[in-house]
This record gives structure tokens, C-alpha cells and sequence, in this order.
């Protein structure tokens, strides 16, 4: 094999009596896609925050070219060519796009000037090189989540990097989105870019990567060629077991209505109508851009509705702002966990007990025992360990804040729970834990609303399939008849444009 790009040797990490990462060996060669691979809390990201600058590590080299490297600020990484392209969005969503594109290298003119004609023209050159047709002068924060990506992409890509670290880049993305991306990094491996790619979805890893490298509780396991494994000999390597039958769920027997939508109208959505049964989960599938999210913001309370009515156990639900929707029975995990699901700088206590604190406090006084013990049983069914509890909850993997963000709706024991892309970022260990508490809680006679992007997922779990379409629900399907295939035709307005033409046809 040629000779690194990058090596890391005997790397480490400590985080109090925590060890992030022991000792860890991990090569990059030129011209190769290498997936990092493993658990969430598995050391990846703490690996990656090493290699960007952000964090120092307590032992161990980074070479380059063979050469020992001091990285020691992003500043340095970005100096050396390394460019991250991060999980959660690392952008400014109030600036514009070709801002975002040219922050920190702004072009200037005379006298110091900002020169925005350039900054413009330098941002569409960018964009267009990743064939992404986004008006440079809209504000970031306009953009959905994928496009946003896509801003991010561009931004790495305009750098000319020579290492580029993508980490779960599609999680956000629409198929075509997805596709494009694909032959990006094909185009970038052709030029002899080294590429690190981190994604728990399997199909990507085999389609793109070279070679695998798996971490587990910051050690680590092995590296191969994927030619010469099988997913199975992943998966066994992450997680210490096999896993089977992900989606797997008996029969469930839906009650009665809990969540009664009728003739919903917001910005972009509706008239949307729909119910979910306790006992029931039901999941909404479609585009990017299809209202999805906005929809659930709707019925939330996030966003103002124009129209229409949310009845919870036959009751009018018109909440003002989530806090009324909370008090009216509903609880929801926003698709950016980030910006919208957490309180970042807070410990992994309060965020999980934010929304129950009224019930655990006597005359504006907090029991702080019971929420400590309240918290640590939610914890405990989410396999949270105990001391992260005071613990900020940005210091955990993306999949373990996943779970801080369920263990709020969990404590505050909700009626309804809409989920907005419950796994993304989540490797398949968390997932499959994931999909058992979806199925136990509906079991227990909870209302289950879940937006996702994954379609094998919204299927696999899933009562019912609602298929949106350009603000609408378009189409139902039951668990027996819903396909991926049928799901895609609904969704990108093949079905009923087939069925125009055939109405046509007989006139």
C-alpha cells in the first residue's frame, strides 16, 4: 500500500476518570475513502475533534506526509489542509450563505473593504462545484437542514483540502442530494484527496469506502479491506454481538384517537389531516421539502398555524408555543438537536428535567433528590451511564444526547410524542434500542408520530406510513402494503402523474 497521508499513533484521550480514547492507531492514504466506524461514544468524534484542532490529546503523534504535526487550534488543522465537515451543522444561521462560505477569509478591497461582489461571485464558483443550485445571497438559516450541508460541503471543498473528514454528511440529505454527494467524493478521490468517512449506514460504507477502521469504548479493534468483510463482521466488531432483525415488532392493536389533525394549514403545509391511535406509530415519509417538519412544528406550537385544529383526547390543542402544547399532552424531538433539542452548555440532569419541573418542586422549590433519582430511571432505560449526569450534555456523542433529548418526553410521560428523525446520526446498536422503546411505548398506550428520511426505517417500525408530498399528505399505506418503492412513487408525484396519464389515455 502507498504511504500515509496521515497517521495517528497510540492517540489518548482522557476526560476526568473517563477514557475517550486508548491508545488508538488509525492511517489515511492518498486517494483512498477510509470509514470510521463504531458506536456512538465509541471515540470517533473525539478522534476527529483531535485531528480539526479542537481538542488536545493527552498522548500520542499525528503525522503528515511522515512528518510529526502539532495541531493544536482549527487554525492549524485548516493550515495543514484538513477540513471537517461536522455531524451537527457548524454554520451561522443568521448570516447569508456566501457570508457563511467566506467566514474568516473574507475578500476585501480597498481600503479594508468588504468586497461583496466578490464574496458573491466566489460563493456561486464554490457552490457550483458541488453542483448545489442555492442562491448565494439567501440567509442560511432559510435553508433546510440538507441544503445546509450542502453550504458545508462547498465550503471544505472551496478549501482544496488535502484530508476531508465527512461525518454522517447524508444524514440530512435527499436521494439526488445524496447521489451527487456520492460522485463529489469520487471526483475528490480521483484528485488524491484523502478521505475519512463516518456513517452507521452500512450501504454508504460499502458503496464508498476502501477500507474500514472500527473503534469500541475508545479502543482500537480493527481495520479491513471491504472487499473482505461483510457488514455482519462490522457490526460484530462495534457492538460485541450480532445484530438481527432490526426493525422487528409484534402486532401491534391500536386504541382509540389521541392525535386528531384536521384541515392544518402553516407556512408551506396543508390542509393536512391525520390521527394516531394509542398504541399506534406512525410515521411520515417524503422529499426534502416536502413540510415534514414543518408540519410537526405546527402541531407543536413552534411555528404559528393560519388554519385548522389539533384535538388531543377530543380536546381543542391550540398552544401558543410548545409550552402549551406540552401541557396539553405532547413532546417532541426536533430533527436538530443542536439548535433546537438541547441546551448545550447545560449538565445531562437539567436538560432531561427542564420540561417536568413544575411537577417536581413544591411552592417554586425544586425537590432537587427527586429529580436526580427521577432522571437517573430514564437515564438507566436509555443505557445512559449514571455519571454523565452532571456532566454538560455537549460533551456527549451525538447518539447519547439523542437519548437525553427521548429521556425528557420519557420523564414528562406525554401523551403524544412526535419524533423528527429519531436516529439520525445514531449508530445501529443505539438504533435497535431506538425502535424498542418506540415499540414499547406505543405498547404502553402512547401516541407515536415519527418523521423520517429513511425509508426501510419508517417502514420497518411503523403502523401506518403517511406519504407528504409539497406541504400535503398524499397517500396512506398500512404496514402490510407500504414499499420503499411505492413510498418513493407517492412522494416525487410519479404515482399520480401515471394515473393522469392513464385517465388522459382513456379520453
Amino acid at each position: 500500500m502507498t504511504a500515509p497521508l496521515l497517521k495517528l499513533e497510540g492517540v489518548t484521550k482522557r476526560y476526568g476518570a473517563t477514557l475517550a480514547l486508548d491508545h488508538v492507531d488509525f492511517d489515511l492514504v492518498a486517494g483512498e475513502v477510509h470509514a470510521l466506524m463504531g458506536e456512538n461514544g465509541a471515540g470517533k468524534s473525539t478522534l476527529m475533534k483531535i485531528l480539526a484542532g479542537n481538542v488536545l490529546p493527552d498522548s500520542g503523534r499525528i503525522l503528515l506526509d511522515g512528518e510529526p504535526v502539532s495541531i493544536r487550534t482549527p487554525s492549524d488543522a485548516d493550515r495543514l489542509g484538513i477540513a471537517i465537515i461536522h455531524q451537527e451543522l457548524n454554520t451561522v444561521p443568521e448570516m447569508s450563505v456566501a457570508e457563511n462560505l467566506a467566514l474568516g477569509k473574507e475578500p476585501r478591497g480597498r481600503f479594508g473593504m468588504l468586497d461583496r461582489k466578490r464574496m458573491i461571485a466566489e460563493a456561486r464558483t464554490k457552490l457550483a462545484r458541488i453542483h448545489a443550485d442555492i442562491d448565494p445571497r439567501r440567509p442560511l438559516g432559510s435553508l433546510s437542514v440538507g441544503m445546509q450541508q450542502m453550504v458545508e460541503i462547498a465550503r471544505a471543498v472551496g478549501e482544496k483540502a488535502r484530508i476531508l473528514v465527512l461525518d454522517e454528511p447524508t444524514a440530512a440529505l435527499s436521494r439526488q442530494e445524496s447521489r451527487e454527494l456520492y460522485a463529489l467524493i469520487e471526483a475528490m478521490r480521483t484528485a488524491g484527496v484523502g478521505l475519512i468517512y463516518i456513517s452507521h449506514r452500512m450501504e454508504e460504507v460499502w458503496q464508498l469506502a476502501d477500507r474500514v477502521t472500527v473503534l469500541r469504548d475508545g479502543a482500537y479493534v480493527d481495520t479491513g479491506v471491504t472487499g473482505e468483510l461483510t457488514s455482519g463482521d462490522v457490526v460484530a466488531m462495534m457492538v460485541g454481538r450480532d445484530i438481527v432483525d432490526l426493525y422487528h415488532h409484534e402486532h401491534r392493536a391500536p386504541g382509540d384517537v389521541v392525535l386528531d389533525v384536521r384541515g392544518l394549514t402553516g407556512e408551506g403545509v396543508g390542509p393536512v389531516d391525520l390521527t394516531v391511535r394509542t398504541g399506534e406509530v406512525v410515521c411520515v415519509a417524503g422529499l426534502i421539502g416536502a413540510g415534514r417538519t414543518e408540519m410537526a412544528r405546527l402541531i407543536f406550537g413552534a411555528d404559528p398555524r393560519s388554519g385548522g385544529e389539533v384535538f388531543i383526547n377530543g380536546e381543542v390543542s391550540a398552544p401558543a408555543d410548545p409550552a402549551g402544547a406540552i401541557r396539553d399532552g405532547i413532546g417532541m424531538v426536533p430533527e436538530d438537536r443542536k439548535d433546537e433539542g438541547l441546551f448545550l452548555a447545560h449538565s445531562v440532569n437539567d436538560n432531561i428535567a427542564i420540561s417536568t419541573l413544575e411537577r417536581l418542586s413544591t411552592a417554586g422549590v425544586l425537590k432537587r433528590g427527586e429529580i436526580r433519582s427521577a432522571v437517573l430511571h430514564q437515564m438507566q432505560r436509555l443505557h445512559l451511564r449514571a455519571n454523565a449526569l452532571m456532566l454538560p450534555v455537549e460533551a456527549l456523542s451525538g447518539g447519547n444526547q439523542q437519548k437525553a433529548a427521548l429521556a425528557r418526553w420519557l420523564l414528562r410521560d406525554c401523551d403524544v410524542l412526535i419524533l423528527d428523525e429519531p436516529t439520525r446520526g445514531v449508530d445501529i446498536g443505539a438504533k435497535r434500542e431506538i425502535y424498542e422503546l418506540i415499540d414499547q411505548l406505543a405498547r404502553s398506550g402512547k401516541a407515536i408520530l415519527v418523521i423520517s428520511s429513511d425509508l426501510p426505517e419508517a417502514i420497518g417500525i411503523a403502523d401506518r406510513v403517511l406519504v407528504m408530498r409539497q406541504g400535503r399528505v398524499v397517500h396512506e399505506l398500512d404496514r402490510a402494503s407500504a414499499t420503499e418503492e411505492t413510498v418513493m412513487l407517492h412522494a416525487t408525484g410519479a404515482k399520480a402523474q401515471h394515473e393522469h396519464d392513464l385517465e388522459e389515455g382513456v379520453r
